[in-house]
C-alpha cells in the first residue's frame, strides 16, 4: 500500500473521481457546426464550467445563456451565465428559464441548440406551470426535500408543475437540431431524470405525480393540487415524433468516476470492492450495510483481502426528523461511525462530487477509528447528533469536514471505506 496516510489516500481517491468528470471532456462529444446559428442553453451546478469548456472547443459563433447555483459561476466570453438558488428555487431561476425559452424561440431547421445539463438543473430551471406561483413551487420543493422521496419520485412531481422540464424545453427548440451534453448525477444515467429531463421524453404522468403526493402525505398549495387534477398538457412521452430533432450525449457518469478512483486505488496497492453507482435508500441504513461489509473484510479478508477499499456511488436520502445541519453524506458517515464503533484500521470518506453536501459549505467528511472517542472527549454525543440530523455539526466539532468549494462538476455521491 502507498506510504500516504489513510485520510490522505481517501482524499486522493476523491480527487481522482472528480477529475474524471470535469466539463472539459465535452470537447470529445461535440456535433458539427450547423449552417445557421448555434444557441447554447443549460442549467446545473456544472453549467457555467461546461459553457466555458464549450467556448474553448467550439470552432464557430456561439450565443446563449446558462444557469448555475450561486457561487458556481466562472468567467465566459460569449455565453451568459446567470446564478440562481438551489435546492429551493428563487425568482432568478424563473428569470433564467424564461431567458432560455426566449433564446430558442424562432429558430429554423438550419440552427443548432446545444443544451448543457448537470445535477442541480431541476431547481435552477424554476419556471412554474401556468397558474402556479414561484411560492407554490418553493413549497413543493421544501416538502419533497424533507419527506425522503427518491429522485424519480421528486422529478415526477417537479416535471408536472413546470413550464420547461419534462421535455418541454426540447419542444420549444423545434425545428432546430438539439444536442444535449450532460453530466449525469443520477442512478442509471437516465436522461429523463438528469435535471428533470428538460430535453428528454418523460415517461411519468400526472397520475404518477399525484401518487407521490399521496404516498408521502404532502400538503400542496391549492393551485398545485388543481393543476395535477386538471392535467392540462401532458409532457412528451418516449416515441413522441416532436422530439425527433433531439439527441442526448453523456459526457461523464458516476460509474466512470468510481472506475477512475478504483484505478488509482489499485495503483496504490489496494484491493478494490466496488458496490456500484446505484446505492439508494436512507443514508443511515446504507451506512449499516457498508459497515457490515467492512466488518466481514476486517474479520475474514473476504470478499477482498486487506489492504482493501470499498467504493460506492449513488444518491441516498435523508428523512428529516431533527433540526440539525447536514447533508446525506455527513449523515451516512455519522451512522457509519456509530455502526463501526471504533473498529481498528477502518477509515472512510463520503462526499458529494459537486463540493456541496446538501445546503452546507462542505463536500462531506471523513471518519477514522478514533472518531467516536474524540467526540466523546469533547462531550459530543454521536447518537444524539444522528437523531437530530446534525452530521455537519458533529464533524465540524471534530474538525473532520471535507471542504473543497464548488468542483464545477457533479456525478453524485462518492463513498470510500479504507481498511488497512
Amino acid at each position: 500500500m502507498s506510504d500516504l496516510d489513510p485520510q490522505s489516500t481517501l482524499r486522493r481517491l476523491f480527487a481522482a473521481a472528480v477529475a474524471s468528470a470535469m466539463p472539459e471532456r465535452l470537447a470529445d462529444h461535440l456535433p458539427p457546426p450547423p449552417r445557421g446559428r448555434t444557441v447554447v442553453v443549460g442549467a446545473g451546478k456544472a453549467a457555467a464550467a461546461m459553457a466555458r469548456a464549450l467556448e474553448q472547443a467550439w470552432p464557430g459563433e456561439l450565443s446563449g445563456v446558462v444557469a448555475t447555483r450561486y457561487g458556481h459561476a466562472v468567467a465566459t466570453e460569449r455565453i451568459e451565465v446567470l446564478e440562481a438558488s438551489h435546492p429551493v428555487q428563487d425568482e432568478a431561476g424563473c428569470a433564467a428559464a424564461r431567458r432560455m425559452l426566449q433564446a430558442v424561440s424562432g429558430l429554423t431547421a438550419d440552427d443548432l441548440v446545444i443544451c448543457l445539463l448537470s445535477g442541480g438543473g431541476s431547481a435552477l430551471l424554476a419556471l412554474p406551470a401556468h397558474g402556479v406561483s414561484l411560492e407554490d413551487k418553493q413549497e413543493v420543493s421544501r416538502q419533497l426535500l424533507a419527506c425522503g422521496a427518491g429522485i424519480d419520485e421528486m422529478n415526477a412531481l417537479r416535471k408536472h408543475v413546470s413550464a420547461i422540464k419534462g421535455g418541454r424545453l426540447a419542444l420549444a427548440c423545434a425545428p432546430a437540431k438539439l444536442v444535449t451534453l450532460a453530466i449525469s448525477d443520477v442512478v442509471g444515467d437516465d436522461p429523463a431524470v438528469i435535471a428533470s429531463g428538460p430535453t428528454a421524453a418523460d415517461p411519468s404522468t400526472y397520475a404518477d405525480a399525484r401518487a407521490v403526493v399521496a404516498k408521502y402525505g404532502l400538503t400542496l398549495p391549492r393551485a398545485v393540487t388543481a393543476l395535477l387534477a386538471a392535467e392540462p398538457d401532458e409532457t412528451p412521452k418516449p416515441g413522441d415524433a416532436r422530439l425527433a430533432h433531439a439527441e442526448y450525449r453523456l459526457i461523464a457518469t458516476p460509474q466512470l468516476a468510481l472506475r477512475a478512483a478504483a484505478t488509482e486505488a489499485e495503483r496504490l496497492g489496494l484491493n478494490v470492492l466496488q458496490l456500484g453507482d446505484s446505492i439508494e435508500g436512507e443514508a443511515r441504513e446504507a451506512a449499516k450495510v457498508h459497515a457490515g461489509i467492512a466488518r466481514q473484510i476486517a474479520a475474514h479478508d473476504s470478499p477482498v483481502a486487506r489492504p482493501a477499499l470499498i467504493l460506492s456511488g449513488g444518491e441516498t436520502t435523508v428523512t428529516l426528523r431533527g433540526k440539525g445541519r447536514g447533508g446525506r453524506n455527513s449523515e451516512f458517515l455519522l451512522a457509519l461511525a456509530i455502526a463501526l464503533d471504533g473498529l481498528p484500521g477502518v477509515y472512510a470518506l463520503a462526499a458529494d462530487t459537486d463540493g456541496i453536501d446538501g445546503s452546507e459549505d462542505n463536500a462531506g467528511a471523513l471518519i477514522s477509528p478514533d472518531t467516536l472517542a474524540r467526540a466523546a472527549a469533547l462531550g459530543v454525543n454521536a447518537g444524539a447528533r444522528l437523531t437530530d440530523n446534525d452530521g455537519y455539526g458533529f464533524f465540524a466539532a471534530l474538525g473532520d469536514l471535507l471542504v473543497t468549494g464548488p468542483t464545477h462538476t457533479n456525478v453524485n455521491d462518492f463513498r470510500a471505506i479504507l481498511l488497512r
